[in-house]
């Protein structure tokens, strides 16, 4: 048992290494391949349209382009999926000498799939502006604070369904009457209020970092309505509806407690909402990289099943089961906990790899980008969560059956409890790394 820990994380360092050896380079977010004309081009006077083709499919409404600090026209045009155009109209004379003979594009598109952003310029010198020096549009930046907002928000969002989700899974699978108890019924309430609240800022928060705004413009209904004409708009509301459902199982179980819990119906009804939140939530990720995006989204879902599975199992273990010391439930659910979360960390492994291959795609990217090294870190921080889960399992294997005879004896119980807790306060720190990675562009 005290080498199933170290054996485990060896089988995730080998297969990771196989699949990094073997996997094709990821496909990278929406890029710009080409123009018409081109960047750099000299013109006699300024094109009516200029023509972009971008390397994925892109919707109009995705993609912003000024000229001059003036927002432009986008539209679709003739030339496929990948391509808009963009109407430029004549520049004053103002505008004209601002730009000093050049007529410089400032694009940003906003990924169809995850809602990250690309942004770049395109520059053509007006030869009968010649005589002025051509100098480059400064390319706008996102807002620091909208993005440090909405990986907060995301890592919210994700400790919200996690505690959720994991907690619903707890009471129907080991302990029933714990949905009586006062401390995990407040535990399952805050989380699905924390997680309604996050679904609806994360849409906003995105909607203003993708068009690099500001915080003003999170509260603005323009942002929600362009970002609901997306495929990530449409996902996101989505998610706010299946919160909306949660509240139903969630009213029932504080209604009816254990009988709820128990339950053939409520728990059909409870796995639909759960599977419902995961999969709204596991679309708005990186699994869509790659060339194989139907492993990376099974992948994807049964991680975050396992993390919720984990992390609210211990939630709801540490501040409802332990504080009671009850023999009984002691006996019960402490041991069942413990082959659950076994199979969770099981589960997180193997679907971790999968996403590893799937989105940084080779050893170089790993090592040798912010992506790579921050996922690196957060390996890092779940070895030292097995590590101590370890310990956990030691103590419900030598342990458990003494402190069951002491009927829960303060001084026997707690080791277990500072590994529970240490254990719980690490796996918020690979949220919080999660939440990182989410917002952030592989291979960057």
């Amino acid at each position: 048992m005290r080498r199933r820990a170290p054996s485990l994380l060896a089988a995730l360092l080998a297969a990771l290494a196989t699949l990094l050896l073997a996997a094709p380079p990821a496909s990278a977010h929406t890029e710009l391949e080409s123009s018409a004309p081109k960047d750099g081009a000299r013109l006699s006077h300024t094109p009516a349209t200029v023509r972009l083709t971008f390397s994925e499919p892109v919707e109009p409404a995705d993609v912003h382009i000024r000229a001059a600090g003036r927002k432009l026209t986008v539209s679709r045009g003739d030339h496929g999926n990948n391509a808009v155009e963009v109407t430029v109209p004549k520049l004053s004379e103002q505008e004209q000498s601002k730009d000093r003979g050049d007529l410089a594009l400032v694009w940003q598109v906003l990924d169809m799939e995850d809602g990250h952003l690309t942004s770049g310029t395109l520059s053509f010198r007006l030869t009968a502006k010649a005589g002025h020096s051509a100098e480059a549009a400064a390319i706008p930046e996102p807002s620091e604070t909208v993005h440090s907002a909405w990986v907060a928000v995301r890592w919210a969002g994700y400790l919200s369904l996690a505690l959720f989700v994991g907690g619903l899974a707890f009471l129907a699978l080991l302990w029933p009457q714990g949905a009586w108890d006062r401390r995990t019924r407040r535990v399952l309430t805050l989380s699905w209020a924390a997680g309604l609240a996050a679904s609806l800022l994360a849409p906003g928060l995105q909607g203003a970092y993708g068009t690099m705004g500001t915080l003003d413009d999170v509260f603005r209904p323009g942002t929600y309505t362009d970002l609901l004409n997306t495929e990530v708009g449409i996902v996101a509301a989505c998610r706010v509806l299946m919160w909306v459902l949660a509240a139903i199982a969630l009213a029932a179980l504080l209604q009816s407690g254990d009988r709820a819990a128990r339950s053939p119906g409520w728990r059909v009804g409870a796995l639909a909402v759960g599977v419902g939140l995961l999969r709204t939530t596991s679309m708005t990720g990186h699994n869509s990289e790659g060339t194989h995006p139907g492993w990376g989204a099974v992948a994807d879902l049964v991680h975050l099943l396992g993390v919720s599975l984990w992390l609210g199992g211990l939630t709801v273990l540490l501040l409802g089961v332990l504080p009671r010391r009850r023999p009984d439930e002691l006996s019960a659910v402490v041991s069942g906990y413990s082959r659950l979360a076994g199979a969770s960390v099981a589960a997180i492994v193997a679907a971790g790899a999968v996403l590893t291959w799937q989105v940084v795609g080779s050893f170089d990217a790993l090592f040798h980008t912010g992506y790579g090294q921050l996922l690196l870190l957060k390996l890092a921080v779940l070895a030292a969560v097995l590590l101590i889960a370890q310990r956990s399992r030691g103590w419900v294997k030598t342990r458990l059956d003494i402190a069951v005879l002491l009927r829960g004896d303060r001084a026997t119980v707690r080791p277990f409890v500072h590994s529970v807790a240490a254990e719980t306060g690490l796996v918020l720190v690979v949220l919080a790394a999660t939440s990182l990675l989410v917002t952030s562009a592989p291979g960057r």
